[in-house]
Parts: C-alpha cells; structure tokens; sequence
C-alpha cells in the first residue's frame, strides 16, 4: 500500500514537472515569437472600382477577392497625393510630402533627369523596421530618385530589383506624348520605352521587357521570402502597372473581358495569388499581413486603357476622391480580424502601425502624420484617424472630418473635371451619404465649415514647410 502512494506521488510529480516544463516552454515560445512580417502590394494608376470585391463586373481578381473576404476590406483608405512621387514618399515615411519636399507646384513627379530624391534626413518604413532586425525588399517602381544615393539600397532597403520611375518615361517615339497614346494597342511596344531594370544599384536590363515585367515582380518576391523566412522581413512591391504603357505576359493577353486593362490586372491578382499560396506552403501565413492598396486613382484621358473610379468622382490628379480614395485590402489569417472596415485610414498609418507591431519607437525628431492601425486590424476596435489632407502640390485643396469633407480649391487633370478655381465659401459634402461629391450642403452646415476651418489652423500652426526636391531638373 505504502509503495503503491510512493509509485503515485511519483507520478504525480512527475506528471507536474512535466507540465511545468511545457508551460515554460510555451511562454518562452511565445515570448521568443518574431514580430509580424509585412508585404505590401502597391498598384499603380489603379482605380477604387477595378476590382471584383469592388464592385467591377468583368475584371477577374479571385485572389484579392478571396484576401478581402478573410482579411479585412476598408471602404475609405486614402493615399497622401493623387501623383505617383509624393503618394510613395508619403507611404514609405508616414509624413505629408510638404513636410519632406517632395511634392512641387513645378513638377508633379520625378523625372529620369531629376536633380534630386528622397531626402537622407527621412526615415522609411524599411530603416525603422531594420531596427527590429528585418530582413527588407523593394521590387518594382520607386520613383523617389534614380540616382544611385537616392535608391532603396540607400533608404532601409537590403535588396532592390525594379524600374526607379514611371514606365512610360524615356519614351524613344517622333510622336509627341500625346499623339503617341492615340494609336491602337498593337502599336505600343515595350521596346519604345528605354527605362533601365535595375538591380539593387546596377542597370541589368535596358529597356527593360514589361511584357514579363509583372510576373517577374511576383517571382522575385517570392524568392525573397523564401530565403529570409527565418527572420521577420518586409517586402514592399510596387507594380508599374496599370499605370499606361500597359503590357502582359503571353499566358495573359486576351485573357479578361475588360481588354487589356482587365488583362493586366488580371497577371497581378495571379501574382498575389502565388504570394498568398508561398506564404501558406512555408508555414508563414499566421504570422505575415499583406496589404494590397494603389498609388493614386486611375488615369481617365487614357479611356479604356485607365481604370474606373467606381461612384467616386475623378481620378488621378485630382483631388476629388476618385483621385485618392483607393481599394485596401489587409490579409494575415493569424492576426487580422475578417471584416468590412467603414473606417477612415491612409496608406501615411502603415509607418506607425508597423513601427508599433515590430516593437520600434516612432520618431520624436519631426512629425509623423501616421497613426496606428494596429487595435483595428486585430480587434476591428475604432479607427483612430478623423481627418485627410488633401495636397495638391504644396497647397491644401480640401480636408475631411468625420462624414465630411471641404473643398477650398478645386481643379481637375488632364484636361478633365474643369480649371482651378478657389472658393470662397468651401464646397462641402457628406461623403458617407455622397461619396460622388455631387451635392454641396455648405450653405445648411456653416457649423462644420467652421469646425474644418479650426482644424485647418491647427494644422497650419506647426507646418515646416520642406525644400522642394522635385522642382530641379538637369
């Protein structure tokens, strides 16, 4: 009897220590987990209804369908300019680019004979993430500098493959720009195009081949992430397209009912489609987030060959919302809580909702317009944004609060949507209500006029403006 209590107090504790054992193994793997790896998808020139979970009837795009519907879907997601140069350099640093110089009343965007790029003094997403030990990849467009100290390589980037501006520079045409555009599809060669395909700071490729361009941006990300999956990393991948000249590969071509437009988006959902699947196959999808989300609306004089703003009015140049409002899509099975996000966000949050998850502090040297995400994509607790900027250039044309949004100049692009004109008593809208801006109720609210007035002193109170780094050319 005496041995049996013996034998049974010895398996107890045994049966204790090895609980005690595992428990302490857990908490040390939990305390030992990385922090979040991060991919983020950036479009060019994509419009907010070009895509099937927006709403658009004939382009195909199963794969980000299928992210917004385990992932979350937010309705109004907003970029920092309508112009490639600035909306990029405000993703890449979570600051408005009046702060940084790099928006101009000059120039719009940089140019392959830019005097200048991105500031060193910026901080990137990649240089505060490399502080929590990430592994970093740029691939694709840059357009932030084409010279060599100006490239990702120089700003938190261990690695870079892409084109470092837009892919309808260097154009080699007798056409002027314009006239070049008006010729059938059949004619626009990626040859015409003499833009450099660089790797980290060397030209590999001259002109590069945008008819595998997309794909090879996929496969390069791809390649990435398997050869740094031991530690965190953050990929960020900025398709050139569709901004126009647009070019498939041949598996591709003629493949969407929306003609190549539809094509060309249709090879980057398979692109996202393959990165999803590789993160799942290395066992990495509990632990990733992917955003998809676009640089600036859709170029309309390019007619059927730009995208479609959906209900929302204008597009690229603009700062009507079809210009900056832009499909976000958040996918990490493991960490983002599914659902349909009414909240305000902007691609400036994604520097301070990262800094935050991989444990890094924000700045305190300069203001960052960023604000974390973090609480909404884990908890879909509220959002913590209220308010959009909207900049054209170096002057503030409109504001958003809350619902509503205040127009103190308008202008159209690209010979569209009207010339400037600044208004005296702010057009307002309520977006929630009239997301096409077509109804002005300034004259019933003078109340929240007032309120956007305040905000906008506010605002304009701690305001250092930055050097213009887009103005010079060579």
């Amino acid at each position: 009897m005496r041995t049996d209590m013996l034998l049974t107090r010895k398996r107890f504790g045994m049966l204790l220590f090895l609980c005690l054992c595992q428990l302490h193994f857990a908490v040390a793997q939990d305390n030992e987990k990385q922090p979040p790896n991060f991919v983020i998808i950036f479009a060019d020139d994509l419009g907010y209804g070009d895509l099937g979970v927006y709403g658009n009837p004939t382009i195909a795009t199963p794969n980000l369908d299928q992210m917004a519907y385990e992932g979350q879907k937010w309705t109004n997601f907003y970029v920092a300019a309508s112009v490639c140069t600035p909306s990029r350099a405000a993703l890449l640093t979570g600051r408005l680019t009046v702060r940084s110089g790099m928006s101009s009343n000059k120039y719009r965007v940089l140019f392959p004979d830019s005097k200048n790029g991105l500031p060193a003094a910026e901080i990137t997403i990649a240089e505060q993430l490399k502080q929590a030990g990430y592994s970093t990849a740029c691939i694709g467009k840059w357009h932030l500098g084409h010279k060599e100290q100006y490239l990702p390589t120089n700003n938190g980037f261990d690695y870079y493959f892409g084109i470092p501006y837009s892919n309808d520079m260097d154009m080699i045409s007798e056409m002027p720009y314009w006239k070049y555009w008006q010729q059938e599809d059949e004619a626009i060669k990626t040859e015409h195009f003499n833009v450099p395909l660089i790797r980290n700071t060397e030209i590999i490729e001259r002109p590069a081949n945008q008819n595998t361009i997309t794909k090879r941006y996929a496969e390069e990300a791809i390649t990435f992430i398997k050869e740094n999956k031991a530690a965190p990393f953050f990929v960020y991948l900025a398709h050139n397209l569709p901004h126009i000249p647009l070019f498939t590969s041949k598996e591709f071509k003629g493949k969407s009912k929306r003609g190549l437009y539809g094509d060309v988006l249709e090879e980057i959902d398979h692109g996202v489609g393959k990165i999803i699947s590789t993160l799942k196959e290395e066992g990495l999808a509990d632990n990733t987030i992917v955003i998809f989300t676009s640089d600036n609306g859709p170029w309309l004089p390019f007619k059927n060959n730009g995208g479609s703003a959906g209900l929302l009015r204008a597009g690229k140049g603009s700062t009507w919302e079809g210009g900056m409002r832009e499909p976000a899509i958040f996918w990490g099975p493991g960490l983002i809580a599914p659902g349909l996000i009414t909240d305000i966000g902007s691609t400036m949050d994604l520097f301070t909702t990262f800094s935050k998850m991989a444990g890094v502090d924000i700045p305190r040297d300069r203001i960052i317009d960023g604000q974390d995400l973090s609480a909404t994509l884990l908890n879909k607790a509220p959002g913590p944004r209220k308010s959009i900027f909207y900049y054209r250039g170096t002057e503030l044309y409109a504001v958003r609060l809350g619902d509503y949004k205040a127009h103190f100049i308008t202008q159209g692009a690209y010979g569209q949507f009207g010339e400037k004109e600044v208004h005296e008593i702010p057009l307002l809208y309520n977006l929630s209500h009239d997301a096409g801006e077509q109804f002005n109720i300034a004259k019933k609210h003078p109340e929240i006029i007032k309120e956007i007035n305040e905000l906008v002193a506010l605002h304009k109170s701690n305001l250092v403006m930055g050097k213009d780094q887009l103005a010079e050319r060579e």
